[in-house]
């Protein structure tokens, strides 16, 4: 597929690609130089819970998790 660089030095992913690999604005990636004109682009792991606030923020409703019963660790 065919992509140009921006005045800004910006490289669009074009959107067939995005939507095969569901990459999602503000996903980081690496680029790596293998030799010159030659360029690898790899997608960066997401960092841990990335996204459990914006998860956490969409629970439905006050009380929607509730305490439930379960043995004690204290023998452990």
């Amino acid at each position: 597929m065919k992509t140009s660089v921006s005045t800004k030095g910006q490289i669009v992913l074009p959107a067939d690609l995005r939507r095969q690999d569901d990459i999602e604005p503000g996903q980081e990636f690496d680029v790596e130089r293998i030799e010159r004109g030659d360029y690898r682009l790899v997608r960066r792991a997401p960092k841990l819970n990335d996204g459990v606030v914006d998860w956490l923020l969409e629970c439905p409703d006050k009380g929607f998790f509730v305490p439930i019963e379960s043995e004690t660790t204290e023998s452990l």
